[in-house]
């Protein structure tokens, strides 16, 4: 019993469909089944006087609901409401219920006087107790109902994300624009360059293939972000960070080592030496 109820118990809308479906099935269950005998209470006055006076106790009912369902949702803000808590709180505005129904029962209409309260009183606890007990009960199923399917449909929408990854493809214009290839940034190694054309070093079905267009590396360069791998290391050459194993610094200057049998080695000059480095703390393993 020491466990917390769930949330929806005391969300703000489902509080409003508590009261609602409540008020509405018990209008509806009073006066057209006329249960408990409540009829036979009243024999002397019209069906619209006892259609209005069961009404208006409905009504006072629901007000107590109300007042108790406001002061648990400001109490939840601080505090948390265990099952025996929240079973013990609908006990109360069970009792504060029927002791508005056995005051209005007892006092109004003039009939009531000549009965006893505490009798009126226990009638009407037994009668509020079965009459709320059928749309707690719908009300607390559908809560949780939906409380479960709404769950189901965010770890449905969770998979398909996880089953969808996005490839982060690169587009290789030539110089007048016109989109000459595609490639998956994890299969593409390296471009270097001579004179106007570029030429574009990449894995394909895990063998080295490559790909001459008509551009230059200084608009690589400048439509590369700095969220990418790729970086430019030295003027005839752009490379992928996220392919280069080793950063090896020899007399003849630095060089880059790629994972992939077979590819050279890229060389660093100076005026790019700073760039590769700050890049390559960051996408090298």
């Amino acid at each position: 019993m020491n466990t917390k109820i769930p949330a929806y118990l005391y969300e703000k809308a489902n509080i409003i469909r508590l009261i609602l479906l409540t008020a509405s099935f018990a209008l509806f269950f009073i006066n057209v089944f006329q249960p408990f005998g409540s009829r036979d209470w009243y024999p002397n006055i019209s069906d619209f006087k006892y259609f209005f006076f069961s009404s208006l106790i409905i009504l006072i009912g629901m007000l107590v609901v109300v007042i108790s369902r406001l002061i648990m949702l400001l109490f939840t803000k601080k505090h948390i409401i265990f099952y025996w808590q929240y079973a013990l709180w609908n006990l109360i505005e069970i009792l504060a219920m029927s002791i508005f129904y056995a005051l209005l029962a007892k006092f109004i209409p003039k009939q009531g006087m000549s009965r006893d309260f505490i009798d009126i009183f226990t009638q009407s606890t037994k009668n509020t107790l079965w009459i709320l007990l059928l749309p707690y009960l719908i009300i607390w199923l559908y809560f949780s109902w939906r409380e479960k399917n709404n769950m189901l449909v965010k770890m449905t929408q969770k998979d398909k994300i996880i089953e969808i990854p996005k490839k982060n493809l690169i587009a290789f214009h030539d110089e007048k624009g016109e989109l000459k290839i595609s490639i998956v940034l994890e299969n593409l190694l390296y471009v270097d360059s001579s004179d106007n054309y570029a030429t574009i070093h990449y894995l394909n079905k895990s063998k080295l293939s490559h790909y001459l267009i008509r551009n230059s590396l200084k608009w690589m360069e400048e439509n590369l972000t700095n969220e990418s791998p790729l970086v430019r290391c030295h003027r005839s050459y752009v490379v992928n960070l996220d392919k280069v194993k080793v950063l090896r610094k020899t007399k003849d200057g630095i060089y880059l080592e790629l994972e992939t049998e077979n590819s050279p080695d890229i060389p660093v000059s100076k005026t790019y030496y700073e760039m590769v480095m700050t890049k390559f703390s960051k996408y090298s393993v």
